[in-house]
């Protein structure tokens, strides 16, 4: 079945492919929840930006099983996995590497040779990555944006495809770096993630108080992965739904359109990105969900995940207790879906 529906994957007929992605990602969901109890949501949004070959920054609190997670649908996926701990010490070099000198012993001639840092691979998991100073913090922007790395002028492209999936502890203040928003903003998705349910920490501690814990087994591999990428950008996408993701981007904005909550709320609003980001999310929710078109639903599907780190709140907002996903929330209630018509 895997092969037949690999096979497809790359059929020409692009709602056969279409179909195949679908398979594919209840396959990678069945896979996961051999190690993963429930966090189905979460789970969902991360295979999202894998689709669309976006990085994915999780926040919540220890415990929550967001290294497990990115790890799992790592091995999934059939692609390189490494871990960088973030800490207040990493320099920038032991993220993307650094030249050091080599002596060639046949001749005694001293080269510099490039070292490879944990970077280059296909899945990087910075865990805690609000725990360095943003000079370690930078290390990432261009390898988040262009797929490589410059060190001593040379530049290094890193392997595809390529993700960064960062997580950061919501709760902790001491010894942390809040993330610029200039890097904030690479990240396609910020993921929130909560407890579990009673019965599924049941399950929970069935699992890893027992015997030996399973594997969850490969789906698909690196080719594949980018070939779903591509399926993702050729789901079609009607004019009216972009306009209406547009609105809800630039209704953030302060201007004289924007809606008095934002005016009272929001001191910066969402970028370009934003958008973009919008409907490549909505294109790969539609594939996800077995549909062949970008519908109104699939957008409101990943608007919180896109649009919460994109808004910058003022003081008025933390005095009235408003965050980032009530004014997304309020947004999408304001700009109806008859404005898309």
């Amino acid at each position: 079945m895997q092969t037949s529906t690999t096979d497809r994957l790359h059929s020409s007929d692009p709602i056969e492919a279409a179909a195949a992605v679908h398979e594919i990602s209840q396959e990678i969901r069945e896979q996961v929840h051999r190690v993963i109890v429930g966090q189905d949501s979460i789970l969902d949004q991360i295979l999202l930006s894998v689709f669309c070959g976006g990085h994915t920054l999780i926040e919540g609190v220890p415990g929550l099983a967001k290294t497990l997670i990115i790890s799992t649908i790592a091995k999934t996926l059939s692609l390189d996995f490494t871990r960088i701990q973030f800490t207040p010490d990493l320099m920038p070099s032991d993220v993307t590497g650094s030249e050091v000198i080599q002596e060639d012993r046949m001749s005694g001639t001293r080269a510099l040779h490039f070292v490879k840092g944990p970077i280059f691979s296909n899945v990087v998991l910075a865990d805690e990555i609000n725990r360095t100073p943003p000079k370690t913090q930078a290390a990432l922007l261009e390898a988040m944006q262009e797929g490589q790395v410059t060190v001593g002028g040379q530049t290094h492209g890193l392997p595809r495809p390529f993700f960064v999936l960062a997580t950061q502890n919501p709760i902790e203040q001491e010894g942390t770096y809040p993330l610029p928003e200039a890097q904030l903003d690479r990240f396609m998705f910020l993921v929130r993630i909560g407890y579990p349910s009673e019965q599924q920490e049941v399950e929970i501690i069935k699992r890893t108080t027992g015997g030996t814990a399973p594997e969850p087994n490969e789906v698909i591999g690196a080719a594949e992965c980018l070939r779903i990428q591509q399926i993702v950008r050729e789901i079609p996408v009607a004019d009216h739904m972009i306009h209406y993701a547009l609105r809800l981007v630039r209704a953030t904005r302060l201007d004289g359109s924007s809606p008095k909550f934002i005016r009272d709320y929001v001191s910066w609003g969402a970028g370009p990105r934003a958008g973009q980001y919008l409907i490549l999310a909505a294109k790969a929710q539609a594939l996800l969900s077995g549909e062949k078109h970008v519908m109104p639903h699939h957008l409101h599907a990943v608007v919180l995940p896109v649009m919460r780190h994109r808004i910058m709140l003022n003081f008025n907002a933390q005095a009235d207790g408003i965050d980032a996903d009530r004014v997304v929330q309020d947004l999408v209630k304001t700009i109806p879906l008859d404005s898309a018509a």
